[in-house]
């Protein structure tokens, strides 16, 4: 009830996207299986009539056809299906060419053209787009030469460093209270959404079409009902990747990109804005592990 009365107070909505990177995830977790876990996130995002993207690591899963059938219901359920290379190489790594880098993209390709939902959105791994301008310059070139175009993300999260605290918390005790990571969870979401928003304006001087990323993971499957509610009460409306995608900061091309961050932290850093009220949208989620740490507990 407090949800919808927060949502009634709201005088406008800002859209924001959700993508969903390193899917369909085939790993083993404790209390869900593979199925379940996949299974819970659409049905949380049916609920909440969201189209989300998914954007296909072949590695994760799709290299098997159990991890393909998670895909493919993914799009048959209207959600939008991606591009995030065969093996998530990092292309800032010295030991990774231009040429391989641009062949993980043409063979993930070939494993998700013929979903439903494929849309040719390229999400480069670890959110870098390369060491040196070469390969920047060199990829920048390369999609749109093939018909992609870069799924920046505006809104980043961790929420990979609170499913591996999950993880490791169930691995010690399959009883864990699982109450703290859901409000650090949602409580993450809420403080990088809202982050995020005051950067758009101060940068833009407007809101944007944010694009959130997310993964698929255990803390998704078990929590992305209460983000969805919280993020639903803070008053922002979940929109079509490919519509916020039509956003014009979606044009831009940073000359600093920062690598590994939101695209809003690369103009923010091109533009030679300080950005130290903004720590905690660079230390993947510290603070949230701090609470976990100094305040977990547990079923007896």
């Amino acid at each position: 009830m407090w949800i919808l009365l927060l949502a009634l107070a709201c005088h406008g909505r800002e859209p924001v996207a959700l993508t969903f990177d390193d899917g369909p995830a085939l790993n083993e977790t404790p209390l869900l299986s593979q199925a379940a876990r996949n299974q819970a996130m659409l049905k949380a995002l049916a609920r909440h009539h969201v189209v989300a993207g998914l954007f296909v690591t072949v590695s994760k899963g799709a290299n098997r056809p159990e991890g393909v059938a998670f895909a493919r219901a993914w799009g048959e359920a209207g959600h939008r299906i991606g591009n995030h290379t065969v093996t998530h190489p990092d292309l800032n790594g010295a030991e990774v060419t231009l040429a391989a880098y641009e062949q993980e993209i043409l063979d993930c390709d070939a494993v998700i053209r013929g979903l439903p939902g494929y849309q040719k959105l390229f999400r480069f791994p670890y959110l870098r787009e390369g060491n040196t301008a070469e390969k920047r310059d060199g990829l920048r070139a390369f999609l749109p030469a093939h018909g992609y175009r870069n799924a920046y993300v505006t809104l980043d999260t961790s929420d990979w460093r609170l499913a591996g605290e999950l993880v490791k918390a169930l691995q010690t005790n399959a009883a864990a209270d699982l109450s703290p990571f859901r409000k650090v969870y949602v409580s993450h979401l809420l403080q990088r959404a809202g982050a995020y928003r005051e950067l758009s304006r101060k940068l833009l001087g407007r809101d944007i079409a944010q694009v959130m990323l997310l993964h698929h993971n255990l803390l998704e499957a078990l929590f992305l009902e209460d983000g969805l509610e919280a993020l639903q009460a803070d008053c922002w409306q979940f929109v079509d990747p490919v519509q916020a995608y039509r956003d014009p900061v979606y044009q831009l091309q940073p000359e600093r990109p920062a690598p590994g961050q939101s695209l809003l932290l690369s103009i923010a850093r091109t533009r030679g804005v300080d950005l130290k009220q903004y720590e905690r949208l660079m230390d993947d989620a510290d603070f949230e592990v701090a609470v976990l740490h100094g305040g977990l507990t547990h079923r007896d």
